[in-house]
């Protein structure tokens, strides 16, 4: 029997003549993509991290691959894995102490290690315990998707014994120039990346979102009605890189004021939204004081406002904003350790999309443009004059890198990335 990308390589060969080359090209596209199967830039870090520490916790969403690199991991060494949703595991650390010191010789993997809080204090005996029998580092990996609370948890009990990093949908860095476009719309979870067809990425994203409202968020504590927390999200994805405003959200919610916090805290602490604070060291101008939201994933974001195709997205009013917060969240990814990440805008008009401030260096001013002619407005280069910063990069989507004029350079998203992966 053939498998299904043979078949659907066969199906497009038959197709009615005008389809054949278009059908061929999208095929052939999916197959390039699962034939490289996708190397996260994360896993050297990570490595580096576990090769450092006692104890590295890795954060990130759901399904974003966090199991998949920790197993890859587990099977460079000697290491056991435990996944803390399951009651066979659990059942295993009944008496956690006993159990995990018979494997104190192997890197110990612990996934959702958020549903059994009471595991830190143990984890910190044996962690000082090895390190008196001369094992400092590489004992203890710990796999979370809310953060918050994961770090609450750890860093009470575990300071100066653990190390975070957090793991993101796959980025505009890691899928080749070709594979850019069908990244921004599936978004950057491995199986809505890899599906087999638009549609069925469209079917997990809905997927996704519905046990997220249904089961994690409920699993997590937050007793939110699932239909309400949708139409928060939703209202999120239609807001895409516009400034926070709580007063409107709550009256269209019919919720009150710290409500609404709470909520977006909960989707901020889940890794899902991105909360991008305003630059507030120019004391001298008024500046903008609300934050710029984001839903962090394109995918989730286009699945959220019903858009399954290019051609869906391409025709909706969210293109430029949801083409934005794609960008932004490559370069976030691709930054330094330490790196602010602001956004510019003042009263008077000024105004840039990204501030990437390095350590140690001045800000990169970045603006995003959604056009192969890119045209800067005169708010950019006000602002420019306020900051004065060390490079003035315009990030659009062709494929050249080439001046503009005030020492601005319009890059393609791929070059501005490495130029910081190269800082």
């Amino acid at each position: 029997m053939k498998d299904p990308c043979t078949n659907a390589v066969v199906s497009a060969i038959r197709a009615p003549t005008p389809h054949i080359s278009r059908n061929i090209l999208a095929i052939l596209e999916f197959i390039s993509i699962n034939a490289r199967m996708i190397e996260r830039r994360i896993e050297e870090k990570l490595l580096n991290l576990i090769d450092d520490s006692p104890a590295v916790a890795l954060l990130g969403p759901r399904q974003v691959g966090k199991t998949t690199l920790a197993m890859d991991i587990g099977n460079t060494r000697p290491s056991i894995y435990l996944d803390l949703e399951s009651e066979a595991d659990r059942a295993k650390l009944s008496e956690p102490e006993l159990y995990l010191a018979r494997h104190s010789d192997k890197l110990i993997v612990l996934d959702e290690v958020h549903r059994l809080p009471d595991v830190f204090q143990v984890l910190r005996g044996l962690i000082d315990l090895n390190r008196r029998a001369g094992r400092r580092t590489g004992q203890f990996l710990l796999l979370g998707s809310a953060s918050i609370d994961l770090l609450k948890q750890s860093g009470e009990t575990l300071a100066g014994r653990i190390a975070y990093l957090e793991m993101q949908p796959v980025d505009g860095l890691e899928v080749s120039p070709e594979s850019l476009d069908t990244l921004w719309l599936r978004g950057g979870f491995p199986d809505s990346l890899l599906a087999s067809s638009d549609r069925a990425s469209m079917r997990w994203r809905q997927d996704f979102i519905r046990t997220y409202l249904e089961r994690d968020i409920p699993l997590l504590g937050p007793r939110i009605p699932a239909e309400t927390l949708r139409r928060f999200w939703t209202m999120l994805a239609h807001l895409q890189s516009g400034l926070l405003n709580a007063a409107e959200l709550a009256r269209s919610l019919g919720v009150d004021g710290k409500t609404v916090a709470s909520y977006l805290d909960l989707l901020v602490d889940l890794l899902l939204v991105r909360r991008l604070e305003p630059w507030h060291a120019n004391a001298g101008k008024r500046l903008v004081k609300s934050p710029k939201v984001y839903v962090r994933d394109s995918g989730i974001a286009h699945a959220l406002l019903g858009l399954g195709s290019a051609e869906q997205l391409l025709g909706h009013p969210i293109v430029g904003a949801s083409w934005e917060g794609f960008v932004i969240e490559t370069l976030i990814a691709a930054s330094p350790d330490g790196t602010a990440a602001n956004f510019y805008r003042t009263a008077a008009g000024a105004e840039i999309d990204l501030l990437l401030t390095p350590p140690g260096q001045k800000p990169w001013a970045i603006e995003i443009k959604r056009s192969l002619s890119p045209k800067l407005e005169k708010g950019f280069h006000l602002a420019c004059e306020d900051l004065q910063p060390q490079k003035r990069i315009v990030i659009y989507p062709g494929r050249e890198t080439f001046p503009l004029p005030n020492e601005v350079t319009a890059m393609p998203l791929k070059a501005a990335g490495r130029l910081l992966l190269d800082r």
